[in-house]
């Protein structure tokens, strides 16, 4: 897939499934802007996929609980460019825990504001530059922790709380955006596994969910996938 030239910004890209997505759209010549709470982090990754090619990959400081970080992260975009073809909602810290007690009060309103506040404010400051697009989408990485009913992960109550704001974000955006051309396709992952064979009573991998990521946004503009839900086989250790 030869996505030379496309114009990405992605959140929390400086390790993990974050990272994959970047290295995956720059290995196909995007343009990359990738954000992460820890600035030097997020350098590193930029320098790597720069260097690498044929992409290249500018790093930003964006937390995604602090407005003011997020809105900084976006007019550093605007700065860069005068459009926007893809924005990667990829951003959330996780928590795990049974009970509501079991994580302080700062690290509830911390992770509420990252994954819901933060990722609206965000989409929302980005909206210009995707307007300004010819093939603008908003991908989401949500989680199967914010489908209805869903009750396999061993995350923190206040994880399902933030990705349920978030899978309500992108179910109406989508449709108010639909009409401008816009798609907004949402990721319902379980939890997985960073690396592991691709075999299929394996657990899901973090490749496998990029694959989806590219195979959404190299599709034909009359092609609307709105979400991608996943048979979960087995309990994953990791997210």
């Amino acid at each position: 897939m030869n996505l030379d030239g496309l114009r990405v910004a992605i959140t929390g890209a400086a390790r993990d499934t974050g990272r994959l997505l970047a290295e995956a759209f720059a290995e196909r010549g995007a343009q990359i802007f990738l954000s992460a709470r820890d600035l030097a982090a997020a350098e590193h990754v930029a320098d790597a996929i720069s260097q690498r090619g044929p992409g290249r990959a500018d790093a930003f400081h964006c937390d995604l609980a602090v407005p003011e970080s997020v809105r900084a992260f976006a007019a550093a975009v605007a700065g860069r460019t005068t459009h926007l073809d893809v924005l990667i909602n990829n951003g959330a810290p996780y928590i795990e825990g049974d009970d509501l007690g079991d994580v302080s009060d700062d690290k509830i309103e911390s992770v509420m504001a990252a994954g819901g506040t933060g990722t609206m404010l965000l989409t929302k400051h980005l909206l210009p530059l995707l307007r300004a697009s010819s093939r603008p989408d908003i991908v989401n990485m949500i989680s199967a922790c914010g489908e209805v009913g869903h009750r396999r992960s061993g995350a923190h109550p206040t994880f399902y709380a933030a990705k349920h704001a978030h899978a309500g974000l992108a179910e109406i955006l989508s449709h108010r955006l639909r009409p401008e051309g816009i798609r907004v396709i949402s990721l319902f992952p379980p939890d997985f596994v960073q690396d592991g064979p691709r075999h299929v009573n394996s657990d899901l991998t973090a490749r496998s969910v990029v694959d989806c990521v590219l195979f959404a946004v190299g599709q034909p503009r009359d092609c609307f996938i709105r979400e991608f839900h996943f048979e979960q086989v087995r309990r994953a250790s990791t997210p």
